[in-house]
């Protein structure tokens, strides 16, 4: 969360729900999206931390408010997340772990379990599918967030196949 509200406040100053309904905006509906207080909490360490500033703007009949702006360690913090590239194998996976593990209890047969999350990722593509007829391209981010959790389901499903025909 932090460093995609550093990339919000890169267009200029902000206060936190303009950054939630910004990050709404952007991602759709089909995007988990953050409670306020969470960006607010994220807001108030990014500001610890020299990344921006924040100052209080006075308001007529409502609280002041406070809004951020980017510090210049911020941008070039930024600057080196956009460089980076991702590199984030699924080697830490929940249902991998179980996989391994269920042997070794007697607490769970190892292909029951495969077939179970089959059909949580089943369900899941069904729903997204849905999501994806829905979004008719309104919104290109969106979209392409949905279409791409739908290829990572398929290659998931893809790999229980494999999964399921080395135990069997």
């Amino acid at each position: 969360m932090r460093l995609p509200l550093l990339a919000l406040l890169a267009r200029g100053p902000a206060h936190g729900y303009e950054l939630k309904q910004d990050l709404e905006q952007l991602l759709g509906a089909e995007y988990p999206q953050p409670n306020v207080g969470q960006i607010y909490v994220t807001l108030g360490r990014l500001e610890k931390s020299g990344l921006i500033e924040g100052e209080e703007v006075a308001q007529s009949s409502r609280p002041n408010k406070k809004v951020y702006r980017l510090t210049d360690a911020g941008r070039e913090a930024l600057q080196v997340w956009f460089e980076e590239t991702s590199d984030e194998p699924r080697v830490r996976d929940d249902f991998f772990m179980k996989l391994a593990l269920a042997p070794r209890t007697g607490l769970a047969d190892q292909i029951a379990l495969i077939n179970k999350q089959r059909r949580q990722y089943l369900n899941t593509m069904r729903n997204l599918s849905k999501l994806a007829a829905a979004d008719n391209r309104e919104n290109p981010i969106a979209h392409l967030l949905v279409e791409g959790a739908i290829l990572h389901l398929q290659a998931d499903l893809d790999w229980l196949e494999r999964c399921q025909e080395e135990l069997e």
